[in-house]
């Protein structure tokens, strides 16, 4: 792996992870690696290719032409599929559920392995997700673990969709993140989980402002 430097931020939907992540990224100039994006992205082209998510070798046929293009823009990382914008329907609780599913599979996260380490670069690079600090980036110089209540992020996915004129059940949400939070942590495969050496911040009570200004303190010194 390059030596860049790295910082890993782990936790359940909905904690904040992506908000943070960016926020670190801009203050300190490094690269982004969304990995739920990239497994939407995987679980939406497995939709459209018309693939049985229930299909283990379906689903990883599928990525012989997946090609995803991230393109960072002042209002976030854009993605792109087949040469359409598909950012908007990465943020569908449909995409989500598919995405869950699908990174339950072996064959799949194999496949999106590299595709995720290939990030890595100068002068260093912020990765959120769910085995960043496990899997992915193991030798990370930091390694948080972002986690919350289910109460509060069930009240911040029913802002988030209320704020994009999406149509949502607040109850069917929580019912929906406490399943997705079952699969994640009780997948065999590399399942959601605080490593030992991670700085774990539970973000129930703080704003994403002072979560940054935590994190930031722990950051060791390079060189």
């Amino acid at each position: 792996m390059s030596a860049a430097p790295v910082i890993t931020i782990d936790g359940p939907s909905g904690a904040g992870k992506g908000t943070v992540a960016q926020r670190l990224a801009t203050r300190l100039g490094y690269a982004l690696l969304d990995s739920g994006a990239v497994y939407r992205a995987a679980a939406l082209h497995a939709l459209d290719s018309g693939a049985d998510l229930d299909d283990e070798v379906a689903v990883v046929a599928a990525f012989a032409d997946f090609r995803p293009r991230f393109e960072p823009t002042a209002r976030g990382v854009r993605v792109w599929l087949s040469g359409r914008d598909v950012t908007d329907e990465l943020r569908t609780e449909r995409t989500a559920d598919a995405a869950s599913r699908v990174a339950t599979m072996g064959g799949v996260r194999a496949r999106l392995l590299e595709a995720q380490r290939d990030f890595r670069q100068a002068p260093g690079l912020i990765a959120d997700g769910r085995d960043m600090g496990s899997v992915v980036f193991p030798d990370a110089s930091l390694k948080v673990f972002l986690t919350a209540s289910v109460a509060t992020r069930a009240a911040r996915r029913v802002k988030q969709l209320a704020d994009a004129g999406i149509e949502h059940d607040a109850a069917a949400i929580t019912q929906d993140i406490e399943a997705r939070d079952a699969r994640d942590f009780g997948r065999s495969i590399a399942p959601l989980s605080q490593m030992p050496d991670a700085l774990r911040i539970d973000s129930s009570d703080m704003g994403i402002d002072d979560v940054v200004e935590r994190i930031v303190r722990f950051i060791p010194p390079s060189g």
